[in-house]
This record gives C-alpha cells, sequence and structure tokens, in this order.
C-alpha cells in the first residue's frame, strides 16, 4: 500500500462481518420514505445512507461493490462529489502506524468520519506499523522498526506475536479517538515481502497472530492487507496446512494488479475467506477524475459480510405483479377486422397499481384499460410534460417507474431506488430484461451504462440526481 516515492496508501472498502453500517447503541435508520417509494408497505426504505445519532460508527458492514483508497482522507468537498459521480462506494482511511507515509492527516476528523457514515460511505480504517524484516523499503522514519525476526527459544517467534498485540491496541485507541467502534473491522497493511525467507515469513504470521488475537479481545474484527504472492499466500497457506498454528484474519485484502475486479487469484486457493470475507487491489496508482475533482487513487473490489442484499418487496395492491422483463405500449381497446385488440390485462393491473400509488388512480385494480384508465394515464402525461394521447409507451412508463427520490444509486446500492432504477431500465430497452431484485449489481451497471450512453450522459454507471431527471423524463436516445 505504500511506496517510498509516494505518500499514499491502499485503503478502500468495507469488511466488518457484521452488518451495515450501524450506530453504537442505536438503531440505525434511514429517512421514511412515501408509500410510494416503498411499493406501498408503508414501512421504512432500505438504508440507502445510515444515520449516526449518538456520533459512533460500526464499519463497513455487508457490501459488494467497488472501493478506492489514497493515502491522505480527502477533503469533504472531494468526498461529496466522488459520491454523487464516481462509481465508488466505500474508502479506506489510514488511522495509525508509525511506518504509514502519510503520518499527518489534516483532514482526518471524527466529524470527518461521522459525515461520511452519514453519507453512505463505506470505511476502512487501516494501520501500518512494523512490518516484515526482509521488506526493503523500511523502516521508513529513524522511530521505525521492523518485525522482529528472532524465533526465541521455542521457535513461535513469541517476540513478534507480541508486537502484534501492540499495534491491535494503538490502532483501537486510534479507532475509538476517530468514533470508530467496536465490531469495525481494522485492518493490518503488510507491504510485499520475501515469502521464501523463513524467519522473515514466520515472524511476519507471527505478528498477525497477535493483531488479530488482540482485536478479537478488544471486540473488533481482524482484517488484513498485503501483496497475494507474500502475505495473504502465507496467510492461505497457514489456513490449510497449520490451521492451528496461527489466529487467522476474519478477512483478507489482497494486493493483485491484473485490472479483474473480482476477489479471486490463481496465487491462492478459492475457498477461503469466503463467502464474505475478501477484498481484492485490482489496480494500482493512477489518477481519475469525477465530477471535475482529481484524485490519485488504486481501486478495489469487495465482497465482504453477507455482500449488497435487498429486504424482499413488500406486497403491492394486494399483490399485483409490477416486475416486468419488459413494459411494452398499452392502449385502450380497439377493433380490428380481426375482432378486438386488448391490451394485456397483467400489464394494465400494474400501471393502474402505480398510478394509484402515486395518487392518479383511486378505484379498484381491474386489469381493464378504460376511461378512469385513460384519464389518470392523460393527467400524468400532462403534469410530467409529456402531450396527452390515449396511448401509454415506453417513455410514459419510464416515467412512472422512475418516480420518487433522485437518491445516488450505484453498484452495491440495494432497496427500493434500485428496484425503480431497475424497472425503469426494462422499459426503457426492450433488450435490457434486468431482474428486479433491489441489488444494484452488474447486469444493472451495464443496463444503465448503455442506456446513458444512448442518451449522451457519461457512461459512468451512477445514477445520481441528473441521470433521474432523465430517467423520469423518458429519454430512451
Amino acid at each position: 500500500m505504500s511506496r517510498p516515492t509516494s505518500p499514499r496508501v491502499r485503503l478502500a472498502l468495507a469488511g466488518a462481518l457484521s452488518g451495515a453500517l450501524a450506530v453504537t447503541g442505536v438503531a440505525v435508520q434511514a429517512p421514511l420514505a412515501s408509500a410510494a417509494d416503498q411499493g406501498g408497505t408503508g414501512s421504512t426504505s432500505e438504508r440507502r445512507a445510515p444515520t449516526v445519532e449518538e456520533g459512533q460508527v460500526v464499519t463497513p458492514g455487508d457490501f459488494t461493490g467497488y472501493g478506492f483508497d489514497q493515502c491522505l482522507a480527502p477533503t469533504q468537498k472531494a468526498m461529496n462529489t466522488w459520491w454523487r459521480t464516481s462509481p465508488f462506494s466505500a474508502v479506506g482511511i489510514y488511522i495509525s502506524g508509525t511506518s504509514r507515509a502519510c503520518r499527518d492527516q489534516p483532514n482526518l476528523t471524527p466529524s470527518w468520519v461521522v459525515k461520511q457514515a452519514t453519507r453512505g460511505w463505506r470505511l476502512l480504517p487501516i494501520t501500518l506499523g512494523p512490518q516484515a524484516s526482509c521488506q526493503p523499503r523500511f523502516p521508513r522514519y529513524d522511530d521505525d522498526v521492523t518485525i522482529d525476526p528472532r524465533p526465541g527459544r521455542k521457535g513461535t517467534y513469541v517476540r513478534a506475536l507480541k508486537m502484534g498485540r501492540r499495534e491491535a491496541v494503538s490502532a483501537v485507541a486510534a479507532a475509538k479517538a476517530l468514533k470508530i467502534a467496536e465490531g469495525s473491522t481494522l485492518w493490518y497493511d503488510l507491504e510485499g515481502f520475501d515469502h521464501n525467507n523463513t524467519a522473515c515469513r514466520e515472524s511476519a504470521l507471527s505478528f498477525l497472530s497477535g493483531w488479530t488475537q488482540k482485536l478479537h479481545a478488544l471486540d473488533y474484527v481482524s482484517g488484513v492487507y498485503s501483496s497475494v504472492s507474500s502475505g495473504i499466500k502465507a496467510l492461505d497457506d497457514a489456513r490449510v496446512n497449520r490451521p492451528d498454528r496461527f489466529a487467522l484474519p476474519d478477512a483478507i485484502w489482497l494486493a493483485r494488479w491484473d485490472g479483474v475486479a473480482n476477489t479471486s487469484s490463481s496465487y491462492i486457493r478459492e475457498d477461503g475467506w469466503r463467502p464474505g470475507g475478501r477484498v481484492k487491489q485490482y489496480r494500482g496508482g493512477h489518477d481519475e477524475t469525477w465530477g471535475g475533482v482529481r484524485i490519485n487513487i488504486d481501486s478495489n473490489f469487495l465482497d465482504l459480510g453477507k455482500g449488497s442484499t435487498a429486504r424482499p418487496q413488500g406486497e403491492m395492491c394486494g399483490g399485483t405483479r409490477v416486475n416486468w422483463p419488459s413494459y411494452e405500449m398499452l392502449r385502450p381497446p380497439r377493433e380490428t377486422k380481426n375482432g378486438t385488440v386488448r391490451p394485456d390485462p397483467e400489464k394494465v393491473a400494474a400501471l393502474q397499481c402505480l398510478l394509484k400509488q402515486r395518487g392518479y388512480f383511486d378505484t379498484a385494480i381491474t386489469g381493464t384499460y378504460g376511461g378512469r384508465v385513460v384519464n389518470a394515464t392523460k393527467a400524468w402525461q400532462r403534469d410530467h410534460g409529456f402531450a396527452e394521447k390515449d396511448l401509454w409507451a415506453r417513455t410514459h412508463w419510464m416515467s412512472l417507474l422512475a418516480a420518487g427520490s433522485k437518491t445516488t444509486t450505484k453498484y452495491g446500492s440495494s432497496g427500493d431506488a434500485v428496484r425503480r432504477l431497475q424497472r425503469s431500465l426494462n422499459a426503457a430497452s426492450p433488450k435490457a430484461k434486468v431482474v428486479v431484485t433491489g441489488v444494484y449489481g452488474t447486469a444493472v451497471e451495464k443496463a444503465v451504462k448503455d442506456w446513458q450512453k444512448r442518451v449522451g450522459m457519461s457512461a459512468s454507471g451512477v445514477v445520481n440526481a441528473a441521470t433521474w431527471r432523465k430517467l423520469q423524463a423518458g429519454k430512451r436516445s
């Protein structure tokens, strides 16, 4: 995570195996949503940005998605801009360790931590303290030390073990000072080293074992970042070959710059720390600009805890089906030489239900496209900038399906806003066929980017207020 030529570090995103961002001793709630946003359930919506009522944050929670890391915690303005415009939902913060390049963190305060958690950022607190004895770039400073490589009389590397414990105590103190509470995952950054150097490797494993032991004793979750070919490989080999020798971390963060946004690598076995215990740094230092704000970052993909999930959708209009792979044009029944042509009654019922949720239709759901439905559709068209017509086209479907709050939605988001997005994408293109799950994943990202390209937007995959406005206006090309 650190380089001798750059004051940067690796930090990225989410990994407590203990639920979504929460508040110690306080229920975490999202703002109340309207019944229309809820699908008529009247319950609170899926969490978008947890509230922090007592200023104690548990992070990062259950999440699958993108994150970035930079040594210095970005300014609040930069974080706000990147939340609205970037695909990232998680960010690392360097909180402790005498070997870190960014000892000074002018932006990193308890208030900064609380503000990011409240917005919805997943935080990954990182410590870079003593490094492996054979790591050539360390010690970095005069007051810096490396992991003691001496095996001791019993060959157990007890000195290194105790150093790891002490580093965990310091990390917890730093975390608590920043309002990062028990239950949070704290990550140790162990830079790459010579995996074949026995004393170097064994002392590093003993150090990390002490780190994990003490974090558990202090009610925190243990994570370790390292090169997949050295530190992570050593941990994986120990997991398989010596499962009782070391206390292993709860989650691993593998550095493997192969450009593939997943959590796999050929250097280690596929079964370890699964499900929900991996982060992968898949791209090294590079500049990215979002919303006009440029930051030099590393890119990461994470799959932690239960991953991104959504609560089951509540029943709508007595069980009316509103989730469809396509939303074709509807029009009143018409006579042809082959008889009366009527629209699909199930789709009409969905239209009636959705209009009812938005206060435009106040009678029974019948599935019949009659005068009252026509009146309701024309009222919607008039109120939302469309020409009044007897037919209900895909562009009208998009407007109705996307209606609601314009909360920023991106890879890893979940809940009712994602369901509205998924339905609107299916209305926008008959080729989309997105399964309405309430979770923003790979298929949704592709559909969003394809649609953004068609309407002349930057294909970021981020659905922010500007994107919602185009969806709600029924833009298809």
